[in-house]
C-alpha cells in the first residue's frame, strides 16, 4: 500500500485527522461542520470577512443551517473559522469549495478556483490530499490545478495528491443532508482516489470511485443538464397545452402514476441557483474546444431563460380580456427566491419576471417572507406585509415561488386576478385563477 495512504488511514482509525475546507458557502460550511460533527479537526477558510465574522459569532447565513448548530459545534472545538490560507499547513486534505460562475457570453470563471489553488500551494503539507469540489468544466482538474502543483516541484503520488469530487447539495432538501448523499471521486491516480474515498468515508456511507477527475467533473454537469433539459422540454410543452387548451398540469399528474420510464417534471417562471442554469453552460463551453455543438444545452437554456417574458405575456393577455392594460397595472409578485422556502437569490427567475414587468410598465410590488427587501441592479422594493386590503388594491397576483408561509387562502379570497406559475391552486378552474 501507498506510505502516504496507509498513514491517512491509520490517521481515520486513530481519529487524529485534520481536515481543511476552503469556501465557506452553501456547500464549503455544512461540508465541514458534518467533519466536525464527527470529532474531526476541522479548519475552514474564508476570504470574506462579513462570512468569517459571523461563523465566529456562531451566526448562519445559510437556510440549511441553524445558528444553534453551528454554535453548538463551535462550543465543542472541532470546528474553527479562518481568514489565513497559513492554517491549512497541518491538514491532511484540503477541499476546495469556491464559486465558479459565468462571464461575458456564457464563459466559465473558473478565477475562484485558481485564487484559492495559488493559495494552498503555498502552505499545502507534504503527502497531503487536495480535492476540488467546485463545479467545473471536464479537464479542469488535471490542465489547470496540477501544473500549479507541479511548477512548484509538489510531485503527484509522492509530495501530494490530487482528486475532483462533485458538490451534491440540494439547499431546502431535509431529506437528504450531506451524509446520506453518495458522494463521486475521481483521482489523478488510483491512490489519490482510495486517499479521497476514505476521507469521505468518514461522513458519507457511500462513496463512488470514477476513473478520472475528467469522469468525476462530467457526472455532475451531466445531472444537472439531465435537470435543465428535462425541465425546458416541459416548460415548452406547457405552452403547447396552453394554445390546445390542455391542463398541463392534470397530464403531468396522469402520466406520474406510470411506474417505469417516466420522471415527472414541473413547469415554472425559470429556473435559478448555482447549478442549473449554469452547469450545463460550463459542458456545452468545453465540448466547442472539440468541434462539437451541444443544440440540446444551447436550445433548452434559451427556453427556460424566456420563460418570464412568457408569464408577462401570459399576463398581459389575461388583464386585456378584463379591459386592463400591463401599461399602469398593479402587480403584485409573490416569492422572490429561486425555490420554495429557501433564502437564495442567485438568479432567481423572480428577479426577471420583476424586472420584465417593469419595463412594460407595469407597477410592481413584491411580497415574501424570506426576503424582507431587494437591492439588486435597479430594483429598490421592500417586501410587502399581506393583508386582505393590501391585496385587493392589486389587478394581479403572480405566484412565482410558492413558499409555505403564505396565506393562499386568503390570496384566492381577495386577489382579484391570480397568475399561478407553480400549481399552488392545484385542479382549480376558476375565472380568478389562470394556472401556467
Amino acid at each position: 500500500m501507498d506510505k502516504n495512504l496507509a498513514q491517512l488511514i491509520k490517521k481515520i482509525r486513530n481519529k487524529n485527522l485534520k481536515i481543511a475546507v476552503v469556501g465557506l458557502g452553501y456547500v464549503g460550511l455544512p461540508l465541514a461542520l458534518e467533519f466536525a460533527r464527527k470529532k474531526v479537526m476541522t479548519t475552514g477558510i474564508e476570504i470574506d470577512s462579513d462570512r468569517l465574522k459571523s461563523i465566529t459569532q456562531g451566526k448562519s447565513y445559510i437556510s440549511d443551517i441553524e445558528s444553534r448548530k453551528l454554535a453548538g459545534i463551535l462550543k465543542g472545538g472541532y470546528f474553527k473559522g479562518s481568514g489565513s490560507f497559513a492554517d491549512i499547513s497541518t491538514a491532511d486534505a484540503v477541499l476546495i469549495c469556491v464559486p465558479t460562475p459565468l462571464k461575458g457570453k456564457n464563459l466559465p470563471d473558473i478565477s475562484f478556483i485558481k485564487s484559492a489553488v495559488s493559495q494552498v500551494v503555498l502552505h499545502l503539507k507534504k503527502g497531503a490530499l487536495v480535492i476540488l469540489e467546485s463545479t467545473t468544466y471536464p479537464g479542469t482538474t488535471e490542465e489547470e490545478i496540477l501544473p500549479v502543483f507541479e511548477k512548484k516541484g509538489f510531485r503527484h503520488g509522492k509530495d501530494f495528491y490530487l482528486c475532483f469530487s462533485p458538490e451534491r447539495i440540494d439547499p431546502g432538501n431535509k431529506k437528504f443532508p450531506v451524509q446520506k448523499i453518495p458522494k463521486v471521486i475521481g483521482g489523478i491516480s488510483p491512490e489519490a482516489t482510495q486517499m479521497g474515498m476514505a476521507i469521505y468515508g468518514v461522513i458519507i456511507k457511500r462513496v463512488v470511485p470514477v476513473s478520472s477527475p475528467r469522469a468525476a467533473e462530467t457526472v455532475k454537469l451531466l445531472e444537472n443538464t439531465f435537470r435543465l433539459i428535462n425541465i425546458a422540454m416541459i416548460d415548452e410543452l406547457s405552452m403547447m397545452a396552453h394554445k390546445m387548451k390542455i391542463d398541463i398540469w392534470e397530464v403531468i399528474g396522469a402520466a406520474s402514476t406510470k411506474p417505469f420510464g417516466f420522471m415527472p417534471f414541473y413547469p415554472g417562471p425559470g429556473v435559478g441557483g448555482h447549478c442549473i442554469p449554469k452547469d450545463p453552460l460550463y459542458l456545452h463551453w468545453k465540448a466547442r474546444s472539440f468541434g462539437f455543438h451541444s443544440r440540446f444545452i444551447h436550445l433548452a437554456s434559451n427556453v427556460i431563460k424566456n420563460m418570464p417574458e412568457y408569464i408577462v405575456k401570459r399576463v398581459a393577455e389575461a388583464l386585456e380580456r378584463k379591459g386592463i392594460k400591463l401599461l399602469g397595472a398593479s402587480i403584485l409578485v409573490l416569492g422572490a427566491t429561486y425555490k420554495k422556502d429557501v433564502k437564495d437569490l442567485r438568479k432567481s427567475p423572480s428577479i426577471d419576471l420583476i424586472n420584465s414587468l417593469k419595463k412594460q410598465g407595469a407597477n410592481i410590488a413584491y411580497s415574501d417572507p424570506l426576503i424582507p427587501f431587494l437591492r439588486l441592479g435597479g430594483l429598490h422594493l421592500e417586501s410587502l406585509e399581506l393583508s386582505p386590503e393590501k391585496i385587493k388594491a392589486f389587478d394581479c397576483c403572480i405566484i412565482a415561488t410558492d413558499h409555505s408561509r403564505v396565506d393562499y387562502a386568503a390570496i384566492l379570497k381577495n386577489a382579484k386576478f391570480i397568475f399561478d406559475s407553480r400549481n399552488v391552486f392545484k385542479g382549480m378552474h376558476a375565472e380568478k385563477v389562470e394556472r401556467l
